[in-house]
């Protein structure tokens, strides 16, 4: 069953509910994953993780959950790598992130983790979703353990969509110029990580 085929849209009432519940299932998974890391010490990175969390996100939904895009894919104006690239720049995606894992300042980390995997962009669909949990595995796994509060980070983060989307697209603009700049996804990921946990201090008085 792949409702996209079977509703013809993703406006369809049963593909929007679907969508909704499995959310829910990546957010329990991201949960374990993130516990299961700590307690076994294992902080790294891998692709099996970030296939898990594309599968749970679009299961039922599209075809190849949880599997590298066989295809082109195009996001508005901005044509992600060719699919014969994407197993590479994973390669070598995954290396970078746990060979910078121990010095790097997690927010820093967390940041690059979610714009490289919007950028290349390696799932048929669902990449926003799959990079949004990534980006909070890292986060939790480098501070030692899940973060409280909620909304979690990528609800905050998908609720402020306008700003997100700009400071990408400023972010993409900023590695044709030779190197890439972080600095405006750090403070935006910082200003809704306090947030988040100040929502825990709130429920807590």
């Amino acid at each position: 069953m792949i409702l996209i085929d079977l509703t013809g849209g993703e406006q369809h009432p049963a593909y929007q509910k679907f969508e909704i519940e499995n959310g829910a299932r990546q957010y329990d998974f991201l949960r374990s994953a993130v516990e299961a890391a700590i307690a076994l010490e294992r902080p790294f990175l891998s692709q099996t993780i970030l296939k898990a969390l594309n599968f749970h996100a679009i299961a039922c939904l599209h075809t190849s959950a949880g599997e590298f895009r066989p295809c082109k894919v195009y996001v508005g104006e901005y044509e992600p790598p060719p699919e014969f690239q994407v197993q590479g720049l994973m390669d070598d995606f995954v290396n970078q992130v746990n060979r910078h894992w121990v010095e790097q300042d997690a927010l820093a980390l967390a940041s690059y983790v979610l714009w490289r995997l919007n950028f290349i962009h390696p799932f048929i669909n669902g990449n926003g979703r799959t990079a949004r949990a990534a980006c909070l595995f890292v986060l939790c796994v480098k501070l030692g353990g899940w973060l409280p509060g909620a909304p979690i980070l990528p609800e905050l983060i998908r609720r402020n969509r306008a700003e997100y989307i700009t400071i990408m697209k400023e972010t993409d603009a900023s590695l044709k110029e030779g190197k890439i700049d972080l600095t405006k996804l750090h403070e935006f990921l910082s200003s809704l990580l306090n947030e988040q946990l100040a929502s825990a201090g709130e429920d807590a008085s």
